[in-house]
């Protein structure tokens, strides 16, 4: 599904060119189901994001997210819910922010319909009225917003679609980047997951 990032005007500035300049980009949005339980059943929920021309064109920004907690520890755990909109996505492991580590995450905002964390129930959800989360980044107990994500039904054409393949290790920015020892592992699981689904490298 489609939607887009918009990042506002700031008072305080992050020090990182990106995170300064206002403005809005185009997002490509997927939900999955981690276990594939059955849909009545509680299930880690999915969500990647490719902001198209982040830095530029042809540069884009991928992010990965999953249901997760929102305290200082919990943030960095996947935990399964019945409700997409029911609580926080997260990147679980950290990110280096404008030269700041902490996690991203993805919060729906207040007043926001729960929805079955089924793909399909999602989409149709969205079709029939927008979502908005707020992107915030958390360092210690605390979070700051980022950006605001909406997302409003429209659906991607099936050439976008094919061979899309979200890889936050290769799609990043210069000042906003997934770091930490398990970044070797996970690039490798990446490449390997392009090459079993025999899509191309990302842009």
């Amino acid at each position: 599904m489609a939607g887009r990032l918009d990042l506002p005007a700031r008072a305080t500035r992050w020090d990182g060119p990106w995170l300064d300049t206002p403005g809005s980009h185009e997002v490509t949005a997927r939900w999955s189901r981690a276990a594939g339980f059955p849909r009545s059943w509680p299930d880690g929920a999915g969500l990647a994001l490719r902001v198209a021309c982040a830095d530029g064109p042809g540069h884009h920004l991928d992010l990965l997210m999953t249901s997760s907690g929102r305290g200082r520890w919990t943030r960095h755990l996947p935990l399964p819910r019945g409700s997409a909109t029911a609580g926080p996505y997260s990147t679980l492991l950290p990110y280096l922010v404008a030269g700041r580590r902490g996690v991203l995450a993805l919060f729906p905002e207040p007043g926001t319909p729960r929805i079955s964390t089924d793909p399909a129930a999602v989409g149709a959800a969205v079709a029939q009225r927008p979502l908005a989360f707020a992107l915030c980044f958390g360092t210690g107990t605390a979070w700051r917003p980022l950006a605001r994500l909406i997302l409003n039904g429209t659906d991607v054409s099936a050439g976008s679609r094919e061979g899309l393949a979200f890889d936050p290790y290769r799609n990043r920015l210069p000042g906003l980047r997934p770091v930490g020892l398990l970044g070797a592992l996970r690039v490798a699981a990446y490449a390997g997951s392009r090459a079993g689904r025999r899509a191309g490298p990302p842009v």
